[in-house]
């Protein structure tokens, strides 16, 4: 318990980054067993693990942290794959340094477990020796309908399915995972890990109905007809904008269209060929997750430059420490304390310029960020020939809620109760739709605190 003294935090290796932004291969190598297992010994075994505490899904992490020191990994695999519907994605993609890594108690002065790591690598390793989600197969004569197969989605499906309970997921895009799959780069998340979670999803009981919008290609009246319960997971694709002059004008995108057209690109299905970002200059605003995703795939495309403008400074951004730190290591440009105040368009409205404003920080809000204002008089421009906004999302609010006495808020989000259940009886929210934008691991919470609810009023 004490080798923490003796071992450094070690990252996990990751390529290159000239020869990674050539491709839209993941970045970082699984861990090995033995490095895995010297990392989980650095583990404290603390009485009341801060790191369980403030994950979402409330992993029990310093359980299999030491099952890994231990080489016990089958046990390991059992405990990650418990409390998490895809710990492997979790791994991967959640911003640790703001959940469990942010709050190890090694973080003051010693440097924390490298946890999504370590989790990453129990269960690829696991998949290796030949293990596999465990299911009973369907043992009741319930079914529940999940209408998006995003993080949310497949978190309640995979809690149903443990509990014997019919699904059948419907997805409006060719392929199921939602935001997994065509919001999240191929650097941060190989699609085939979304692709094999499906797939036994599918061999547990599953029936997946891709190419199909519920209002559209079926009715919510048809889904509900011949369902015993139904699980809204439609996210939140409604992009906040900055509203300001020529927000409509050639080449300026919204961050969530601009990934998935990539996305559907390197899949090789139809997309939108406006999209194309080659030899041109880029500049995306906004200092999250998002932005740092359309960063990185800027470059990947064959961008000239690229250029990141956000409000505050980079203290105060409020993305991963480690997607800002590989945005940077392969060449994002970073203009801190600015924001846009027009778009300059030529005479065919297409994007030549931004014009935008300095700004300085104040006082720091009810949310614990530093207010922002604008300084006066402080304007000027910054070249662009293709400007992102990545400035966050609202819930997506297909006509079938209101249709059917589905209640929204002022902000567009599903209304529900303690038991995620939306004003229509029988119908449960849970994830982007119910909240808004929000992290992976969040949306998988609430998808298995939703099923618990479902299982517990249908069994």
């Amino acid at each position: 318990m004490l080798n923490f003294i003796k071992v450094d935090r070690v990252e996990p290796l990751k390529r290159d980054s000239n020869e990674r932004i050539e491709d839209f291969r993941e970045i970082y190598e699984i861990m090995r067993k033995t490095e895995a297992s010297s990392q989980a010994d650095r583990c404290v075994q603390c009485g009341d693990p801060f790191c369980h505490n403030k994950c979402p899904l409330h992993n029990y992490i310093p359980y299999w942290l030491k099952a890994t020191s231990a080489m016990k990994t089958e046990l390991a695999f059992k405990l990650s794959n418990e409390s998490n519907p895809f710990p492997e994605i979790t791994g991967r993609v959640c911003p640790q340094d703001r959940l469990c890594e942010g709050d190890c108690t090694l973080n003051d002065g010693y440097g924390a477990i490298t946890i999504g790591s370590i989790e990453t690598f129990i269960s690829e390793y696991g998949f290796k020796k030949g293990l596999k989600p465990e299911f009973p197969g369907i043992t009741t004569d319930k079914k529940v309908a999940i209408i998006g197969s995003g993080p949310a989605g497949i978190s309640c499906a995979t809690y149903l399915l443990r509990s014997g309970i019919k699904v059948e997921m419907y997805e409006a895009q060719e392929r199921a995972g939602g935001l997994l799959t065509y919001g999240i780069p191929g650097f941060k998340l190989d699609k085939e890990v979304v692709a094999r979670r499906l797939i036994w999803l599918q061999e547990a009981g599953m029936t997946l109905r891709v190419n199909c919008k519920v209002g559209k290609d079926i009715s919510f009246d048809n889904v509900a007809n011949n369902s015993d319960a139904i699980f809204l997971g439609i996210g939140a694709q409604n992009p906040n904008r900055a509203r300001i002059s020529n927000e409509g004008a050639k080449n300026v995108f919204m961050a969530l269209d601009f990934l998935t057209n990539i996305q559907k690109k390197l899949f090789g299905e139809i997309y939108d060929e406006s999209f194309d970002v080659k030899g041109k200059n880029v500049v995306v605003v906004g200092g999250g997750d998002t932005a740092m995703d359309c960063l990185r795939t800027a470059l990947r495309e064959g961008a000239k430059s690229v250029k990141c403008l956000y409000r505050r400074d980079k203290y105060n951004m409020p993305g991963s420490k480690k997607e800002f730190k590989n945005a940077r290591e392969e060449g994002v440009v970073f203009e801190y304390n600015v924001t846009p105040k027009e778009i300059i368009v030529n005479s065919d409205n297409e994007v030549i310029a931004l014009e935008v404003q300095k700004t300085m920080l104040g006082e720091r809000d009810a949310s614990g960020r530093a207010s922002v204002s604008i300084v006066k008089g402080s304007e000027f421009r910054v070249d662009a020939e293709v400007v992102i906004f990545a400035l966050g999302f609202s819930p997506s609010k297909p006509d079938f809620l209101a249709e059917n006495g589905i209640e929204v808020n002022k902000w567009g989000a599903v209304i529900v109760n303690e038991n995620f259940e939306t004003t229509a009886s029988g119908v449960y929210a849970g994830g982007d739709c119910k909240r808004g934008s929000d992290l992976v691991v969040t949306a998988a919470a609430e998808g298995k605190a939703a099923a618990q609810a479902i299982i517990k009023s249908l069994l």
